[in-house]
C-alpha cells in the first residue's frame, strides 16, 4: 500500500491572506477602474444623436459595429494603458524587498551573521523579513555559545578532568544543528 501522498490545492486564500487581500485589491481596482473608463467613453459618444454626426456627411451606417467600433478600440486602449501603469509599477512594491532579502540570503551564506534585513514601513514582505530576522538572531546566538564551549574547551584542555565537560557541551551545541 503506498502511503497518501499530500495533493496540493490551485487555490488556497489562507496563506498569506494579507499579501492575496492587498493583491487581489490592487487588479481587481484596476479592472473595474479600466471597465469604468472604457463605460464612459462608450456613454458619451452613444449618447449623441446618430442625425447630428452622420447627416451632414450623408455616411450611411449598415451595421451598429461601425459606429462602435471606434469607440471600442478607444477605450481598450485607455484600459490597456492603466492596465500598463499598473503591471510596470505593482511588481516594483514586491520586486524591491525580495531583492533586498535575497542580498541577505546570500551574505547569510557567506556566514554574514551580523546584519538585518530592513525594509521600509509599508512593504509587503515585512513578515518575511521579520522571520528571516528572527532565524539569524537565533543562528548567532547557537553559534555564540558554539563559539564559547570551543573557548572553553581550548581553556580546559589544560586541565584533563573538566575537558569531557567542556566537550560534551560542545557537542550538545553543535548538535542542535540539522544538516
Amino acid at each position: 500500500m503506498e502511503p497518501y501522498k499530500y495533493k496540493r490545492k490551485k487555490l488556497n486564500l489562507n496563506v498569506k491572506r494579507e499579501f492575496q487581500k492587498w493583491l487581489f485589491l490592487r487588479m481587481t481596482a484596476q479592472v473595474l477602474l479600466s471597465s469604468l473608463v472604457a463605460a464612459v467613453i462608450l456613454y458619451f459618444y452613444a449618447r449623441s444623436e446618430i442625425t447630428d454626426s452622420f447627416y451632414s456627411a450623408h455616411v450611411t451606417i449598415r451595421r451598429v459595429s461601425d459606429l462602435l467600433l471606434p469607440v471600442i478600440a478607444a477605450g481598450s486602449a485607455v484600459s490597456f494603458l492603466g492596465t500598463l501603469i499598473v503591471v510596470i509599477f505593482l511588481p516594483q512594491r514586491i520586486a524591491g524587498p525580495l531583492y533586498r532579502i535575497e542580498k541577505r540570503l546570500a551574505e547569510l551564506g557567506e556566514g554574514d551573521l551580523r546584519s538585518q534585513i530592513k525594509l521600509r514601513r509599508n512593504d509587503i514582505l515585512q513578515d518575511m523579513a521579520a522571520s528571516l530576522n528572527d532565524c539569524t538572531n537565533s543562528l548567532q546566538k547557537k553559534i555564540k555559545m558554539a563559539q564559547e564551549n570551543q573557548a572553553q574547551l581550548e581553556k580546559n584542555l589544560q586541565q584533563p578532568t573538566q575537558t569531557s565537560d567542556a566537550f560534551n557541551q560542545l557537542k550538545k551545541n553543535l548538535d542542535s544543528f540539522r544538516t
